[in-house]
């Protein structure tokens, strides 16, 4: 049995609380989900484009749960579904986010779209003053909060988010709450309204050259690429302006490449920015305490588990109209 990961039906708790306890390790917790989040990756997964994903997976990775038993017995929290090695190179240096041997629940072992999971205590992050369902969005923008981190933008930046999926959405807010001003483009103008509508932004941008002119003429200072595009990747680097700082959210399958000549004569950087660190879920649930994430509009549709199955081809394809679906067992 997995003990990351472990998918019970609520017929057989009788027999998961006879077995469970004496199987997970000392340091572990066993937790009762209370929600997830159903986000870009899970519909990868789904449509079998992850790159680094083995079937067949129980997916789920943004994820609140009660833990059960023990001094935290019923504490809500928030998962953090990266579980990292803690002796490798990444882990000594204070970055397990980018772990060399990492196992992310729901996508390199099986995740909480389940009832039931166990994973590491140090894990677990009190979701003091949250809902479930609003501690199950903490994992998806804190996705943002650490490329945002990871970036340096400040006051007086230029920014541009090219994606306004979930993703690229929560980057703009810590851009946003950084101090940059923030402007969005994306192909879906159902995505730029909502972005609009839920976030407030209002500079909103259809991809191409024509964004580049009047106060824009000599690019932004930050991109950040949240589109799953190798193709807008490769074009972010003609929107920085000189000594600009590109930044890659999201992840493609396959290469990606740019013009030597353009990238040197901005001297530009390029980042990679994989999953978070405990300082931004941290960063994430200040902000929702202090009502700078507009949660209540985040969340696009509710649903129990029992009927994800049926629904999930449909949620799939309409995703562009979709902010975030919240699941609950």
């Amino acid at each position: 049995m997995m003990l990351a990961g472990v998918c019970e039906a609520p017929g057989r708790f009788a027999a998961l609380e006879r077995a469970m306890p004496s199987e997970v390790p000392e340091g572990w917790e066993l937790c009762d989900v209370a929600a997830i989040g159903i986000c870009g990756t899970d519909y990868h997964i789904f449509e079998g484009k992850h790159p680094f994903l083995d079937y067949p997976r129980v997916i789920g990775h943004e994820l609140s749960c009660h833990v059960r038993g023990g001094p935290r017995d019923g504490e809500l929290c928030v998962v953090n579904p990266y579980l990292s090695c803690g002796s490798c190179r990444a882990c000594r240096r204070g970055r397990p986010n980018c772990c060399s041997r990492i196992e992310v629940l729901g996508v390199h072992r099986d995740g909480g779209m389940c009832a039931r999971i166990a994973v590491p205590s140090a894990n677990l992050y009190p979701a003091t003053g949250l809902d479930a369902g609003a501690a199950a969005m903490v994992e998806f923008l804190a996705i943002g909060a650490h490329a945002v981190a990871r970036s340096g933008v400040g006051p007086g930046d230029l920014a541009l988010v090219a994606g306004a999926g979930p993703i690229g959405l929560g980057s703009a807010l810590f851009a946003r709450l950084a101090g940059a001003e923030v402007h969005l483009a994306d192909l879906s103008p159902a995505r730029l309204a909502a972005a609009q509508r839920v976030f407030g932004f209002e500079r909103l941008h259809q991809p191409g050259p024509e964004m580049l002119s009047g106060p824009l003429a000599e690019g932004f200072d930050t991109v950040f690429d949240a589109t799953g595009s190798a193709a807008s990747i490769e074009a972010g680097i003609s929107y920085l302006a000189h000594g600009g700082t590109l930044v890659l959210v999201s992840v493609v399958k396959g290469r990606i490449g740019v013009e030597d000549a353009e990238f040197h004569k901005r001297e530009a950087r390029i980042i990679g920015s994989r999953n978070a660190l405990k300082p931004d879920f941290e960063r994430v649930m200040a902000a929702m305490r202090a009502g700078e994430v507009p949660v209540a509009g985040i969340a696009t549709e509710r649903l129990r588990l029992s009927e994800l199955p049926a629904r999930l081809p449909a949620l799939a394809a309409a995703r562009d109209d979709i902010i975030k679906v919240l699941v609950t067992p």
